[in-house]
């Protein structure tokens, strides 16, 4: 094993998940949806708790594993989650409840991301998560940027896609999607931006202005 390959070990193996992240987790894994790593889920919380984010979008609720960690680091935040499978939705709220989260936190939104997300009002959302259909990711983004607030926070993950977006050679369309993204983003004078290789990679914009 590489000192990269062993550094990435240690860092998600030295993250602690509280009990109803660990379930959470488990079932995600169960059922074939592939949640984001316990370093990954550790960055959310940081951000989450450091900003005091009070309002957060999130595009692929999964079964709530990246929720319940943003949502336990910012006591005050809100959860507006989007997915297109209701039942994972359903296994998600029954684990925001097994957390003691308020249902008035929580607000489960079942539909297609590219729908429902023009729908929200921009410039509202602390945070902007985005964890679903990899190909459309610069559609999620400049949506993500509309949504957040001045000096709030567009987070993607899974930034690096499988290793492949660091090869220029692997053109697929999830690669080259994540590719020219961060390319633009480079580019802009708009945001600030910052790529964690934890996980598969957070890519972490902030949306600069008054």
């Amino acid at each position: 094993m590489s000192d990269h390959d062993l550094n990435w070990k240690y860092v998600d193996e030295s993250v602690v998940e509280s009990e109803p992240i660990v379930k959470a987790r488990q079932q995600s894994l169960e059922l074939g949806v592939e949640p984001v790593s316990p370093a990954v889920g550790a960055q959310l919380a940081v951000i989450a708790a450091s900003t005091r984010a009070g309002s957060i979008i999130e595009v692929g609720t999964g079964v709530g594993v990246s929720g319940l960690w943003m949502l336990q680091a910012s006591p005050r935040a809100q959860l507006t989650s989007i997915d297109t499978e209701n039942e994972y939705q359903q296994h998600a709220r029954a684990h925001f409840a097994d957390a003691g989260i308020a249902p008035a936190r929580v607000r489960l939104i079942a539909g297609r991301a590219g729908e429902v997300l023009p729908r929200m009002n921009e410039s509202s959302y602390d945070i902007v998560f985005v964890d679903a259909d990899a190909p459309s990711v610069i559609e999620y983004a400049e949506h993500g940027l509309r949504l957040a607030k001045p000096g709030g926070c567009v987070l993607v993950a899974r930034a690096l896609w499988k290793g492949r977006v660091a090869d220029p050679s692997k053109r697929d369309e999830a690669a080259s999607a994540f590719r020219t993204l961060i390319g633009e983003l480079a580019a802009s004078t708009a945001v600030a931006t910052a790529i964690s290789p934890a996980g598969d990679g957070l890519l972490q914009i902030v949306k600069l202005g008054a």
